[in-house]
C-alpha cells in the first residue's frame, strides 16, 4: 500500500545536520509516510549516518548536480499523494505533519500550505525581518520581492507538479523562488500560524552565502513568469515592476564592481521590457 505522504531530504556533505533532521521526521506524531534521503553526490559519511537509520529509502547521486536535481530525482521516486521537503540543515516540530495532513484533508480545494518557522543563526535563535512575514491566500504579491516560502515548511499534492513543473535544474540557487512564484500564480497557499520547522542557517556551506547577487537568479524567474500565459494584467504589471527594482539593483552593484558587460546586460533587460 502506498503512504499518504513522500518526505524528500535533499543532501550534499551535510552528514552531522542529518543526524537532527531525519530524527525530527521519524518522531513526528502523523506517520502515514515515506522518507527519501536524496544523496547529491557527497563525498563525507552521509551513507553511513542514513543507514543508521531504518525505513529511510537512500538514493545516491554519482555526482553533485545541485539541489534542485536532488528534489526533482525524489518527486519521481515518491509514491505519496502529498509531498514535503525537508532542507538537510533544518529540522520539524514534531506535530509538523500531522498540523498540515489535518489541514489539507479537511480542505480538498487547498492545493499547498505551510507553517512558521524557528530561525537559528549560528546556534542562537533570531527573529526574522518584517520583510519575512507570512502571508496565506492569494501571496503571489508577497512572494515577488524575495522567497517567503521555505522549502521545508511545505506540504503539497503531488499532483500539482504535474501543472507548474518541477525545480528549475538550471538555477543554482533561489529555485524555490521560482517555483513558489509558479505556485502562488495559480493557487491560494494555505499558511498555518504554528513555528513547526526550525531553520538553521549561517554555515559556511549555505548556498546563499555561495553566490553574489542572489537578484540575477530571481530576474531569470521573473523572466520565465512573463512568459505564463495565465498571468492577467494586473500580476504582469507587478512582475514587470519588481524586475524593474532588480535590474536597477544590479546594475548598480555591477556598475560598482567595475563590471561593465554585466552591467550592460541589466540594461538591456530594462529596455526590453520597457518597450514591451
Amino acid at each position: 500500500m502506498k503512504p499518504a505522504l513522500t518526505i524528500i531530504i535533499p543532501t550534499y556533505n551535510r552528514a552531522d545536520f542529518l543526524k537532527d533532521s531525519i530524527p525530527s521526521v521519524l518522531s513526528q506524531t502523523f506517520s502515514d509516510f515515506e522518507l527519501i534521503v536524496v544523496d547529491d553526490g557527497s563525498t563525507d559519511h552521509t551513507g553511513e549516518v542514513v543507514r543508521e537509520f531504518s525505513g529511510v529509502r537512500y538514493v545516491k547521486c554519482e555526482v553533485n548536480s545541485g539541489v534542485s536535481h536532488a528534489r526533482n530525482l525524489g518527486i519521481g521516486l515518491a509514491g505519496g499523494r502529498y509531498i514535503c521537503f525537508l532542507d538537510s540543515d533544518d529540522s520539524w516540530v514534531k506535530n509538523k505533519l500531522e498540523a498540515q495532513m489535518r489541514w489539507m484533508e479537511s480542505h480538498s480545494d487547498s492545493q499547498v500550505c505551510y507553517t512558521d518557522e524557528i530561525w537559528i543563526r549560528k546556534g542562537v535563535r533570531v527573529n526574522p525581518m518584517n520583510k519575512h512575514r507570512k502571508f496565506s491566500g492569494d501571496i503571489f504579491a508577497h512572494c515577488l520581492p524575495l522567497c517567503t516560502v521555505s522549502p521545508s515548511s511545505v506540504l503539497m499534492r503531488s499532483s500539482l507538479f504535474d501543472e507548474v513543473g518541477l525545480f528549475d535544474e538550471n538555477l543554482p540557487v533561489c529555485e524555490d523562488y521560482d517555483l513558489w512564484l509558479r505556485i502562488a500564480l495559480k493557487y491560494r497557499v494555505h499558511f498555518i500560524d504554528e513555528k513547526l520547522i526550525v531553520k538553521r542557517g549561517g554555515h559556511e556551506d549555505q548556498l546563499s552565502t555561495r553566490f553574489w547577487g542572489m537578484d540575477r537568479f530571481r530576474v531569470v524567474a521573473l523572466e520565465k513568469l512573463l512568459k505564463e500565459p495565465s498571468l492577467n494584467v494586473e500580476k504582469r504589471s507587478l512582475v514587470l515592476k519588481t524586475l524593474f527594482e532588480k535590474c536597477g539593483i544590479l546594475i548598480q552593484g555591477f556598475d560598482k564592481r567595475g563590471k561593465v558587460k554585466e552591467a550592460e546586460h541589466y540594461r538591456e533587460l530594462l529596455n526590453k521590457y520597457s518597450r514591451g
